[in-house]
């Protein structure tokens, strides 16, 4: 079974690849509110969707203090072409060894069109300025959740 990280934990820092092909440390954003998502595989229609709807989010959650990182095993150049194609402007971080993922707990057993399977588990944190997590969602759905995810942070 894959550990899971609640509200209280302390965020397993990382320094990952971005699209950019910057380097990107998640204790160089201490003192911000840092939204980090996980998700399969970049231009699919469901991370798509989500992706899109972070980028049109954005704004506003860098408005109300928060930083969003999305995360996934492709490799960095994918990454850019994602970001490319559908207008992204949020940051986008390659974790092709899957270390990350298994850190939060967002890479193990889950069902696939009833069949259990090993992959990433669509899963969103909020972590808060000192690094710890504030909220943690595991087996989100693409579709709607970031307004959800509005929601749950009071924004709307």
């Amino acid at each position: 079974m894959t550990q899971r990280l609640t509200a209280g934990d302390a965020a397993p820092d990382f320094t990952l690849t971005s699209d950019a092909g910057d380097q990107v440390s998640l204790a160089d954003l201490r003192g911000k509110k840092v939204i980090v998502y996980f998700y399969p595989a970049a231009m699919t229609p469901g991370c798509t969707k989500q992706a899109c709807d972070f980028s049109e989010s954005l704004d506003s959650l860098r408005g109300a203090g928060y930083e969003v990182l999305g995360v996934s095993k492709d490799k960095p150049a994918k990454l850019a072409k994602f970001r490319e194609r559908d207008a992204l402007t949020l940051t986008l971080l390659s974790d092709e060894d899957l270390a990350v993922h298994r850190a939060y707990g967002a890479f193990g057993t889950k069902k696939l069109y009833g069949k259990e399977v090993e992959g990433v588990i669509r899963s969103t944190f909020v972590i808060d300025e000192s690094g710890t997590v504030e909220l943690a969602q595991y087996n989100v759905k693409a579709t709607g959740h970031v307004a959800k995810l509005r929601r749950d942070l009071g924004l709307d």
